[in-house]
């Protein structure tokens, strides 16, 4: 195969429809070796046939599409043509997608950039099966062959927390994050049941039972009784006095753990204590960080929770879709494994998703390489370089700093908020969010911002990179904060109608970023695409 570098990927995302997809070598795919840069100028574009027959016809890989006969199929009309020719309006904008992607800067702290090894089992033919039930106790025939897969997806996703079978159990079934733990809701509470988990603004997920005083706003809130707990926020940290204290007036039935904005690690000694003291079952919820737990770079949640629920497309770099793992001795009376099976098919889900099993399996086999555990303390290095260089231009970071993959951005004594600076540096080829802090009011145009570093340390950035980053994010914040003194109006919309027209007079600034972020994005590759 010829080397195919960033020339290369640029043509293939700028071919017009019906142009094949771009393959990037297999030195880049890697996690090691991160110092090869794409050479604009000396490398020429490669083409792939076998990649598009394999994950977009689904055709056997061959260098030749056969014509299918005209008496073929007794006048059937089924003929089996790639995207190009069959829709060129989705054709473009996937392309249009993956141009965005190369040349932007995804700091997205829940987003990743996946294999072309997971690419391809999620666009094979597992997605043709039907299969309801377990290995071995399915209910439709045909199915040998996915139960040899979903059973090495168990087998290598307890491989890959170092867990052991005959101690612990997994379901690879469930869809994502959210579809996993309200799964295990289903298993081990009643309906009105007590939880706990950390409020959303203050670092947790909705799916953690938020609400606010008008509303029910999550679904597992509708169903149970929901309390948070909070941060300190002088501190920035899980304040766990306060959740000892309101979880022995409370008397929760489930304590969970783990957060989507959350920089620091969590203290399960501690809150195994609280769960045992007041009866209560402890659940992790480790979406963000189970590429960081598998590699054993931040504290294991496996010896002290009951249950432990993830989605695979985060850190873990796996497809869409999410796990389940439970102690398989009883506890607190509940046999953790049939419920928990049981409250996936038939409780929640019918058929599983076939492919994104076969894509996780995948990407658990990669999870236990020596270039992964390289690549999460790269993740977790370049993150805290990020923070370092934050706090150097005068930045209020949430806790201070970061411990994991994330870190979290006060703009409030900037006078500003993350939905503002948000647009700003997405203008710039920025990607990131805006995010809620503790103490903000409005979940639409909060505080702060959520800045990660998975995607990016993916694509072979330092801690060098990181620290441009950060001086490239300090420019938007500037440019955001002028703006806004130019905007006559105090409402979000205001601001937005001015950034956007035609005539905003801080649009060459802008465009002057945009083109140094993307100068520096197209000197590195993508994985898988």
């Amino acid at each position: 195969m010829h080397a195919c570098g960033g020339s290369g990927m640029i043509n293939s995302i700028q071919q017009p429809v019906g142009a094949k997809l771009s393959v990037i070598p297999s030195k880049w795919i890697g996690l090691s070796g991160c110092s090869n840069h794409v050479k604009m100028s000396s490398v020429k574009p490669c083409w792939s046939s076998h990649l598009e027959g394999s994950l977009v016809t689904g055709r056997p890989p061959s260098s030749v599409s056969v014509p299918i006969p005209e008496n073929a199929g007794a006048g059937s009309s089924f003929a089996d043509h790639g995207l190009s020719e069959v829709d060129a309006e989705v054709r473009s904008i996937i392309d249009k997608e993956k141009n965005r992607q190369f040349r932007s800067l995804e700091l997205i702290a829940s987003e990743n950039f996946t294999s072309r090894a997971v690419m391809e089992a999620v666009g094979s033919c597992l997605t043709n099966k039907y299969s309801e039930g377990l290995p071995g106790k399915r209910y439709y025939g045909g199915n040998e062959h996915i139960d040899e897969l979903e059973t090495l997806c168990q087998e290598r996703a307890l491989a890959a927390f170092n867990l052991d079978g005959g101690k612990w159990g997994v379901n690879v079934q469930p869809l994502s994050g959210s579809p996993a733990n309200f799964e295990v809701y289903t298993a081990v509470l009643k309906p009105h049941d007590r939880i706990m988990g950390l409020d959303l603004p203050h670092g947790g997920h909705l799916s953690h039972g938020f609400m606010t005083a008008k509303r029910r706003v999550s679904g597992t809130s509708i169903y149970f009784e929901s309390m948070p707990y909070r941060l300190d926020e002088s501190t920035g940290l899980v304040d766990y006095d306060m959740l000892e204290k309101t979880a022995i007036l409370f008397r929760p039935k489930l304590i969970i753990a783990g957060a989507s904005a959350y920089p620091r690690d969590f203290d399960y000694p501690r809150m195994r204590k609280i769960a045992d003291a007041v009866g209560a079952f402890l659940m992790m919820d480790m979406a963000h960080i189970s590429g960081l737990v598998s590699a054993s770079v931040v504290a294991d949640p496996f010896e002290y929770c009951d249950i432990v629920t993830t989605t695979t497309h985060k850190s873990l770099r796996g497809p869409r879709g999410g796990m389940i793992f439970f102690k398989k001795e009883p506890v607190l009376g509940v046999e953790l494994e049939s419920a928990i099976n049981n409250a996936v098919f038939p409780g929640l889900q019918g058929g599983p998703h076939n492919h994104t099993i076969g894509g996780l399996a995948v990407c658990l086999k990669h999870a236990k390489s020596p270039e992964f555990k390289a690549y999460q303390q790269r993740v977790v290095s370049n993150c805290r370089a990020l923070a370092s260089r934050l706090v150097e231009l005068g930045y209020k970071l949430v806790s201070g700093g970061s411990d994991n993959h994330l870190v979290l951005v006060d703009l409030r004594p900037l006078g500003l908020d993350g939905a503002r600076v948000e647009k700003i540096l997405d203008m710039a080829s920025i990607t990131l969010n805006k995010n809620s802090v503790p103490g903000d009011k409005s979940a639409l145009v909060p505080g702060g911002i959520r800045i990660g570093s998975p995607a990016m340390t993916t694509r072979c950035f330092s801690e060098k990179e990181f620290i441009a980053v950060a001086d490239f994010i300090h420019e938007g914040v500037q440019i955001t904060s002028d703006a806004k003194k130019s905007v006559s109006g105090s409402k979000l919309q205001d601001f937005m109608k001015v950034v956007t027209s035609p005539n905003f007079p801080l649009m060459d600034r802008v465009l002057d970023l945009q083109r140094r972020v993307e100068a520096l994005t197209t000197q590195f590759p993508i994985p898988g695409l």
